[in-house]
């Protein structure tokens, strides 16, 4: 073991969370909890995350009553800030309405979009010159009518390709997927049906039914040149937008589960409900889902977020579900998994040959931040657990590459394998921790964890 003694100061400034009007702070799964957000749409629109969700109405809910569509926003995945109800009032409905099923939002050309369910029926679009609104409904009827395709008009995404063009995909069983024209309010295309290989699904769990193979809520996004269509955990993948998919599996199975996490949940099993989306952020990639473990109800649902890591053959790696969620850390449960960063430049995910990931490909000035780290205090040593190819080092600093320098680790390449512990001075505060890397090689290291004692 290579210990060495870094001087680290602190100043009491830079250690804050923010509190952003009506919103929860939290440090766990459920996001925001007791309020029944499900269904959710996570977007990134000028680098901030925009939650569009349905909302159950209350934790007596005994069947599905659903009263309007919410939109939340933050910047760091932990608060979570209130921005707008949609009433269906404010749509081509015109009315009260308690079935406000899945919906979804993005920007394109200075505008926003939110497209809505009503019910299994119909979906519809308003649009708006800011998220707070005004929302107007452009066209005072379905953008996707009950009876345009042999499946149900409901559950939509919306998904942007490579080249900026806009699809919308919808559907239960069989999903149907079509262009959209450039003012996001009409169809370029007749709606075209999505082919899966060999689908399973939660009431099709061993691929033998011929009906009912798959779910309702399907979504697009794009990976390294691949495109993955997922209904809830369930997802295949196509060199084509439009299919045909190779279904691959499911990224929740019984292991994935953190005591307390694994139940209650839906009649179907733990695999059914978990209606969500994929997102990309600074470079990280999370899924957030539906969860009802900890209402109870199924009729009343929470949002989970969860860090999404692929393997080297492009299928995506079993995800965890637990209470500690994404963009925040407590050391004093465990260590950081380099992989679980909120920001990054430079660097690359592996696969190692246990199945665990590492941070790979570290040069000259690429870096790692990850936010909210609590429980540091007593810690007296920070220890890096990897693979160190070269002489190097880690700036410390606060919340940037350019914030406060607040420490700088040396590494020696005489041990290459192992862990490297450095003596680091009393933290006593929550902190955003940058790492920035300096050295003259390229492939410096392979980060794997980050642990501190």
């Amino acid at each position: 073991m290579n210990t060495k003694i870094a001087r680290i100061f602190f100043n009491k400034n830079f250690f804050f969370i923010f509190i952003l009007g009506y919103n929860f702070s939290l440090s766990q799964n459920p996001i925001i909890p007791d309020k029944g957000v499900n269904d959710p749409h996570i977007r990134i629109i000028d680098d901030r995350a925009y939650l569009a969700a349905s909302h159950d109405r209350s934790s007596k809910n005994k069947t599905f009553e659903m009263d309007d569509w919410w939109l939340w926003s933050s910047d760091n995945l932990v608060d979570w800030h209130l921005v707008k109800k949609l009433s269906p009032k404010e749509t081509y409905i015109g009315k009260q309405y308690n079935k406000c099923w899945a919906t979804d939002i993005v920007k394109r050309n200075d505008k926003y979009y939110w497209y809505f369910s009503e019910a299994n029926i119909n979906s519809g679009v308003v649009m708006a010159e800011d998220p707070m609104g005004p929302w107007v409904d452009p066209l005072g009827e379905p953008l996707l009518k009950e009876d345009l395709t042999p499946t149900k008009e409901y559950d939509m995404g919306i998904f942007e390709d490579v080249d900026g063009s806009f699809y919308i995909v919808f559907g239960i069983w069989d999903y149907y997927i079509a262009k959209l024209n450039d003012d996001m309010i009409s169809l370029a295309e007749a709606p075209k049906k999505i082919t899966i290989s060999n689908p399973r699904g939660p009431y099709n769990l061993c691929g033998t039914r011929k009906e009912k193979t798959t779910d309702d809520k399907p979504f697009i996004h794009y990976y390294n040149k691949k495109y993955y269509l997922s209904w809830g955990c369930f997802y295949a993948i196509s060199d084509n937008v439009y299919g045909s998919y190779d279904y691959k599996g499911s990224i929740i199975e019984s292991k994935s589960f953190a005591h307390g996490y694994d139940s209650p949940t839906w009649p179907n099993g733990f695999r059914q409900g978990r209606h969500g989306s994929f997102f990309n952020w600074h470079n990280q990639w999370y899924f957030a889902y539906c969860d009802m473990s900890q209402t109870g109800n199924r009729y009343f649902r929470d949002t989970f977020i969860s860090y999404v890591n692929y393997k080297e053959n492009g299928e995506i790696a079993l995800i965890r579900v637990d209470g500690v969620g994404v963009g925040n850390f407590d050391i004093s449960k465990g260590h950081i998994n380099a992989v679980e960063y909120f920001k990054s430049f430079g660097v690359k995910k592996i696969e190692n040959t246990d199945g665990t990931f590492s941070i790979s490909e570290i040069g000259d000035k690429d870096f790692l931040v990850y936010n909210k780290i609590k429980g540091l205090k007593g810690k007296k040593y920070i220890k890096f657990t990897g693979k160190f190819n070269h002489n190097f080092k880690i700036e410390a600093r606060i919340d940037s590459p350019t914030g406060e320098l607040i420490g700088t680790y040396n590494f020696d390449r005489r041990n290459k394998i192992g862990e490297h512990e450095f003596k680091l001075l009393p933290i006593n505060h929550t902190i955003n921790l940058c790492l920035l890397f300096r050295g003259e090689k390229d492939n410096l290291a392979d980060l794997k964890k980050i642990s501190f004692r």
